[in-house]
């Protein structure tokens, strides 16, 4: 399962990105909002920081199919290759991704609360699908089976589709679908640094460098020591 980063905060995903085994970043609309500044500003600065081999995930805001097209031609011309363009699972947006799918655009299927719209996006040439896992929760419905669904739905299909589980708020919930083998997962920057938060993990650190240096002495490590 490949991780991701759902954030358009550039200094998270400095921060984040020399850390964990990060595969790209997804934005939206309200994930652009949030930084203040020109939507193709921040997706530039992030696309510098990541590197084009990193994927770029980015949101086209159009209703008409037609127009959607034209956005996603723009999307992909400013911020090259693996740039996967965004469009919601809805029948206009299955119209868009047949659209888009023709010319070569990745993309990524958004807004998803049901196995079905991911597979008829799918079907209709998404590359990803991006289940939402804690607001299906929230729905009184299993965010996290609907995603395992969506897998496996794909796989005995045989479609060249992938998930993209989003809307998580614990790493309970990216644990579970890792155990499952889903494609990927796109995390806050809370939720993925929630995934080796543990006293337990720094008390069993700490305590080596403390009988480290009884041993060696105060400060020490094995750059130094006799």
């Amino acid at each position: 399962m490949k991780l991701l980063i759902d954030t358009a905060d550039i200094q998270a995903i400095e921060r984040l990105w020399k850390v964990y085994p990060l595969t790209g970043v997804t934005t939206n609309p309200t994930i652009l909002k949030k930084s203040g500044q020109p939507p193709f500003k921040v997706l530039h600065d992030i696309r510098a920081l990541i590197g084009q081999e990193a994927q770029l995930h980015a949101q086209a805001v159009s209703s008409c199919p037609e127009e959607v097209l034209e956005e996603a031609r723009r999307i992909v011309k400013e911020l090259g290759a693996n740039t996967f363009v965004k469009v919601p699972a809805v029948p206009w947006g299955f119209q868009a991704m047949k659209l888009l799918a023709a010319e070569g655009i990745p993309v990524t299927a958004t807004a998803i609360y049901t196995p079905m719209q991911a597979y008829l996006a799918g079907m209709c040439g998404a590359k990803y699908a991006a289940p939402y896992v804690n607001r299906i929760d929230n729905m009184g419905c299993d965010g996290i089976r609907a995603a395992q669904e969506i897998h496996d739905i794909f796989e005995k299909n045989s479609i060249p589709c992938q998930v993209l589980a989003a809307s998580f708020k614990n790493s309970q919930q990216v644990l579970e679908l890792c155990k499952h083998g889903v494609g990927a997962a796109t995390l806050p920057p809370e939720v993925l640094e929630a995934l080796v938060k543990n006293p337990a993990i720094d008390s069993a650190v700490q305590a080596f460098v403390q009988d480290f240096e009884a041993l060696a002495g105060p400060g020490r490590t094995m750059r130094d020591c006799l």
